[in-house]
């Protein structure tokens, strides 16, 4: 408690003026039903509108579209933005890539969400596979070998693999997701790829999964997808080791 005898745990944030017009804007979003294309009022008809001025109203707008909710382009009205999946990922990703770089228990986070979601997307995709999933998922592999002495295009092979097992299911939010979940571990650890043998071991990983997938076997291509990731995961960790111990200067 206070000298005030005010509880400090309960004390209410003041809102910037902003932050006012923006649940404005959102409520009227929501209220008038606007879709996709649809023009919000210009800058100086919400300022007379809502009684405030012009930074308040921009930053207002300018947050909404950095939340993918509305468009601004120079010169014209905001439109209602066009709800799209991988626009709400890129959004999460910079989010995703903070907490990564300020955060160890983030990225073991992030380590644990994508075994658990690729464990499932293999299940997935061993019930659904037809003869042509598996084939491209081949064709994976074969770039993915053809790869093999040159790091960042071996890491992309890697990338498209996984995301290839993702649109098996059919589902295209699965499949960004797989690969946002990938472009943000490897963001922080493109020297993984240059482990030695590192790559041997992913091919031949990949190249079981693919078998497991063919055979439309569930059990064992999940249990292939959790070895290949907790071989990676310890990985990720001995590499971690290493740069702690790097000495500074």
């Amino acid at each position: 408690m206070t000298q005030s005898g005010t509880d400090p745990r309960r004390a209410i944030r003041r809102r910037k003026l902003w932050e006012e017009v923006m649940d404005l804007l959102l409520d009227r979003i929501e209220r008038e039903q606007l879709k996709p294309g649809d023009l919000l009022p210009s800058e100086r008809q919400l300022m007379e509108e809502y009684g405030v001025g012009r930074p308040a109203v921009r930053e207002a707008l300018q947050t909404l579209d950095r939340m993918g909710i509305v468009t601004i382009h120079h010169g014209e009205r905001s439109r209602i933005a066009e709800p799209s999946a991988q626009a709400v990922l890129e959004r999460l990703g910079q989010t995703a890539r903070h907490a990564l770089t300020t955060s160890r228990r983030t990225f073991e986070d992030l380590k644990h969400a994508r075994m658990v979601f690729e464990m499932g997307l293999v299940r997935e995709a061993a019930r659904k596979a037809d003869a042509t999933a598996v084939a491209k998922l081949r064709k994976c592999l074969e770039a993915q070998e053809a790869a093999v002495d040159r790091p960042t295009a071996f890491m992309r092979g890697d990338m498209a693999f996984h995301r290839e097992i993702a649109e098996i299911a059919g589902n295209p939010i699965l499949a960004l997701a797989s690969q946002a979940l990938f472009e943000w571990l490897m963001a922080f650890h493109t020297s993984l790829v240059r482990a030695p043998g590192a790559e041997t071991l992913t091919l031949e990983e990949h190249a079981g999964l693919v078998d497991a997938i063919a055979a439309h076997d569930p059990d064992a291509a999940e249990e292939r997808m959790r070895a290949h990731l907790t071989r990676a995961n310890a990985l990720y960790d001995y590499y971690d080791t290493l740069k702690d111990k790097k000495p500074a200067g």
